[in-house]
């Protein structure tokens, strides 16, 4: 997920609505505050706009596809495609019936997934993409509304089979271009014709504005050509034809698994190359072969060799590219995958990961980064020992309470007044409404919330709490459920296909042996607990509630206040570092820091920082300082 301060560069304001009443009360300071907050809000999304070109790719794609503005914003893909039909039937002399699919129980065979070989690959792993993938075999084979024939019109017209019609891998039936030519694939091909002559341009064009014009073009003719074959197969629509989107799929499918078969066939040690090539994946629209070879170079030779030798196989324009490399590569299973993503053998692009927990919300943010600093260890610096080294200093850290609570919040949005079940963050919202009403997350608010220790048995939503809550009131923290629930599955999913049976032995072991749990001033037991002062030196209990230090360790009283001093002033230093670094983010040096944003990781913290702080002040201050 990409966040609108990543892109825009620059955060906005955080006030709670609570405060903005006391804000306007307090002074012009206070108001400025104000100010700042609502400029900001009007401002920053018109950044993300021009930075994300919204009004140009907007404005493409209603000039590509022929719909007003305003229709991109209040409706879906399919007036997109009805429009362009429309344009094409009157230029053609066609008449489109005025239909609507009520929708229906029929269900189609979807693209194929080919069973990944799990692993570790240590070797170049090319990656072999079918270019435009549904719309070329839409043009290929002719694939319309108004090519589509039966058994009995065959039979009529006396059609013969591959010359004047095709038989689709489900059986359905459609005539060549030579006895007509089909509506769906004029339209698909003048959009790829249009994108072609886009990218074109883009390459040659220097002005930045235009360039920018070219790419939103481009961007609205692919998304506009892919959204064809999706037109098709949607039951509940202006128009829908199963026969098209079925026949669609089913020539995919048989493409992927017709590559497997020649890339394993063609590339063997018997026909002189080095090693016997394999398929490791396939997915859709693309497939990964392991050729064997150790060199970045020949890898990519060999992958755009392969792709130029399967495609002489297929009706043009359908044509396999090859695209990239993933060196090394880390299968983990279907759409799992995580690699460093190469195109020139210089330097790798990128590491690119699908379907690992380093984006979602509804993982803690402890979960993202430990799993792309393992990833980074074992891809970038190819060290496998070291991320098992990180991940159980993380869990021993974790267990010992010693992560800070920015990295255990989780975050969920209060989507719906009333939910099906009981879930974390809607009891949260409930319980905190009943604390005070005037703070609490209304609805559609993202509700930020802790795993905290609770009664054997009991419940996770049971045991959620607000972490500002909980920070205060230093409420202990379910670390066990934290390792079970959000950690373990993550990291033994990119453990497993290197380390094998292994791997288990991340989670428990020596590390996990050490616990420390924090002890709670909220609950029915603190209600009868009565706190004793303890000596600053051994933690003797003193009868003296006014001293610091018991008789034993008298003599050691300067040492132990010259101690705490110390730590009193580190902790003072580590506040002010953070603070002054809210102030920053706020825009002044010169006034107080009015901030609720629970999704930085430094508000936590500083709120920690504060509390230490205090704490040991506190502590300096049971001495007598008199002499």
């Amino acid at each position: 997920m990409v966040r609108g301060a990543d892109i825009a560069e620059e955060q906005k304001e955080d006030v709670h609505h609570s405060l903005i009443t006391e804000l306007q009360n307090s002074g012009p300071e206070a108001r400025r505050r104000l100010a700042v907050y609502c400029l900001k809000d009007a401002y920053l999304p018109q950044r993300l706009m021009d930075k994300l070109m919204c009004l140009i790719n907007y404005t493409e794609m209603a000039r590509v596809t022929g719909v007003p503005f305003n229709y991109l914003l209040s409706r879906g893909q399919q007036i997109k495609v009805i429009s362009q039909l429309f344009r094409k039937a009157r230029e053609d002399g066609y008449l489109i019936p005025a239909y609507k699919g009520e929708g229906g129980d029929e269900q189609y065979e979807g693209a194929t997934v080919l069973d990944p070989k799990q692993g570790y690959y240590d070797k170049p792993v090319a990656t072999l993409d079918f270019a435009s993938l549904y719309p070329s075999i839409m043009m290929a084979h002719n694939l319309c509304y108004t090519t589509l024939v039966d058994k009995h019109t065959i039979d009529r017209l006396k059609l013969v089979e591959d010359k004047d019609y095709v038989v689709t891998p489900n059986n359905n039936y459609f005539v060549c271009k030579t006895v007509r030519k089909g509506l769906l694939p004029d339209v698909l091909e003048a959009l790829l014709a249009a994108r072609k002559a886009a990218k074109s341009d883009l390459k040659n064009e220097t002005d930045p504005l235009r360039r920018a014009v070219l790419d939103g073009r481009q961007l609205a003719l692919k998304v506009s050509a892919n959204s064809v074959y999706g037109f098709t197969g949607a039951t509940v629509g202006r128009l829908p034809c199963l026969e098209i989107s079925m026949s669609v799929t089913a020539y995919g499918r048989q493409m992927i698994e017709e590559t497997k078969r020649q890339v394993e066939k063609h590339y063997t040690v018997k026909n002189g190359y080095e090693h016997d090539a394999v398929v490791i994946y396939g997915d859709t629209d693309s497939v990964m072969v392991k050729f064997g070879v150790s060199e970045l170079e020949k890898a990519m030779q060999l992958g755009a060799e392969a792709a130029e030798f399967v495609s002489k196989s297929f009706v043009k324009p359908i044509r396999l590219e090859f695209e990239k490399i993933y060196f090394p590569y880390l299968l983990i299973n279907k759409k799992r995958y995580a690699g460093l993503y190469w195109t020139r053998p210089e330097h790798y692009d990128k590491m690119d990961t699908k379907g690992i927990e380093t984006v979602r919300r509804d993982n803690c943010r402890l979960v993202r980064t430990v799993i792309e600093t393992c990833l980074r260890k074992m891809l970038i610096d190819r060290d496998v020992r070291g991320a098992e080294d990180y991940t159980k200093q993380v869990i021993s850290d974790l267990l010992q309470n010693k992560i800070d609570m920015s990295q255990l919040v989780i975050s969920k949005a209060l989507a719906k007044a009333d939910y099906a079940a009981k879930q974390a963050h809607v009891e949260l919202a409930e319980r905190m409404r009943k604390r005070d009403p005037g703070s609490a997350p209304a609805l559609g608010d993202r509700v930020a919330y802790v795993i905290v220790k609770g009664s054997k048995g009991s419940a996770a939503y049971e045991k959620s709490e607000d972490p500002l809550y909980a920070l205060e009131h230093n409420i202990p923290i379910d670390t066990r459920y934290y390792l079970d629930n959000q950690l373990s599955k993550p990291l033994l999913r990119i453990f497993e296909p290197i380390l094998g049976a292994r791997a288990s032995s991340l989670l428990s072991g020596e590390h996990t042996r050490v616990l420390q749990v924090a002890t709670s001033n909220v609950g029915a037991l603190m209600k009868f607990a009565v706190k004793t002062v303890q000596c600053l030196g051994c933690r003797t209990p003193l009868k003296d509630q006014k001293a610091a230090v018991c008789t034993n360790c008298k003599p050691r009283e300067t040492e132990l206040y010259f101690e705490k001093v110390q730590r009193a002033s580190e902790a003072e230093v580590e506040f002010s570092r953070l603070w002054t670094c809210c102030q920053r983010c706020q825009g002044s040096l010169a006034h107080d820091v009015l901030c609720s944003n629970q999704d930085c990781p430094i508000f936590f913290k500083r709120k920690r920082a504060q509390m230490d702080a205090e704490d040991a002040n506190r502590m300096v201050q049971r001495f007598d300082s008199t002499w």
